[in-house]
């Protein structure tokens, strides 16, 4: 199988695994035992927070371990829906993660604002500042990069718009962490990122609060994570999740360039092999890895995804195809795509150890499943 999903999760790397296994054996204590293999756990946290701070560009204390970015999301809603006022509204772009959506129309349900994007896949930035001149929200929260398009997101620009004003900015960074760098993030008031995204293991994540102030618990019964999130941490996910992230960053120097070239071939070569298909988000930066596609058929019931599995490759759908019904994708909605244009999606998410010969195989492959 030929695996081209790496936007839902990404092989475990050798290094990950390795870092793993040597956790397992050498911090067997639980990190809040007062006895020495309890210390020597609590120690190789505390040594993970200061390498993952010092790669976001934060203090090594804004850092909380948790099971992943929808925990992560989570914990920022219920800790701004006890923190703000009764009456706070919050904006959250109309193409965040539903883990992020959902939990916001959970805790705000009637006082928050979709902000638009625009057909290309990119927030309205232009939007955001005209309404920020007469409004003033309790939060905004902006993706680092879109999960379905790959649509880099402006949000440093967004960012630096919020400190200037004072506003708490939310960013979902994990499909950004391990496939460009992580500097700067640190900047952003809170943070998340998941470890099987880049390469470590399911189950461990982070989330990065401020500096300053409290935050609210939603996991509560032990004094874990500084008061913050109760719960024996897992230390060998940590550990194995910051050795990928370290084998990650290490590949940016030289990687990013040469990957780029190949989705561009990639996508050139598609686009005079398949008439009719489209690349969505074509003209705007996305991430090296991802290529979303409409194909020319535009019946759902084509099922694209099952005959590329049968012919050995795993790739994922742009639209909920299930029996008797179709669900558009919010993403794809809100870049003004209708749900015909939707149910031709296809994304095609690469990683690091992809190469020429598994793009041209991808790319047989999809001619061939056109002709059947």
């Amino acid at each position: 199988m030929i695996y081209f999903d790496h936007n839902a999760t990404t092989p475990v790397l050798p290094e990950a695994r390795e870092a793993w296994l040597d956790a397992v054996d050498r911090f067997v204590g639980n990190p809040s035992s007062p006895h020495r293999l309890g210390a020597r756990a609590d120690r190789a946290l505390a040594e993970a927070r200061e390498q993952l701070a010092a790669l976001l560009g934060c203090h090594a204390l804004d850092i909380v371990w948790t099971s992943g970015a929808t925990e992560s999301n989570n914990m920022i809603l219920a800790h701004l829906a006890r923190d703000l006022s009764a009456d706070a509204e919050i904006w959250i772009s109309a193409i965040e993660h539903p883990c992020l959506l959902e939990a916001t129309r959970l805790h705000f349900p009637d006082r928050h604002r979709l902000i638009p994007v625009q057909p290309g896949g990119g927030v309205d930035a232009g939007w955001l500042d005209r309404e920020l001149r007469t409004a003033r929200p309790a939060a905004i929260a902006l993706m680092a990069a879109n999960n379905e398009t790959g649509v880099l997101q402006p949000w440093r620009n967004v960012r630096d718009l919020c400190r200037e004003r004072g506003i708490p900015f939310i960013c979902d960074a994990a499909q950004w962490i391990g496939k460009l760098p992580s500097s700067g993030l640190g900047d952003c008031d809170f943070v998340s990122g998941c470890a099987h995204k880049f390469g470590g293991p399911k189950g461990a994540g982070f989330l990065k609060v401020p500096e300053r102030g409290r935050f609210h618990a939603s996991i509560v019964g032990g004094q874990q994570e500084e008061g913050r999130r109760a719960g024996t941490e897992n230390v060998a996910g940590v550990l194995s999740m910051m050795a990928a992230l370290a084998t990650r960053e290490d590949r940016l120097a030289d990687g990013v360039a040469s990957r780029l070239e190949l989705r561009g071939r990639f996508e050139a070569r598609l686009l005079e092999a398949l008439p009719g298909s489209e690349i969505v988000g074509a003209g705007c930066e996305r991430l090296w890895n991802t290529v979303s596609a409409l194909m020319p058929e535009a019946d759902c019931r084509h099922r694209w995804v099952v005959k590329l599995d049968k012919a050995g490759f795993a790739v994922s759908t742009g639209s909920a195809c299930a029996s008797g019904k179709e669900e558009a994708s919010h993403v794809l909605s809100a870049m003004g795509l209708d749900e015909t244009q939707a149910s031709r999606a296809l994304r095609f998410s690469s990683g690091w150890e992809t190469g020429e010969a598994d793009w041209d195989a991808l790319l047989r492959a999809l001619v061939e499943t056109a002709a059947t």
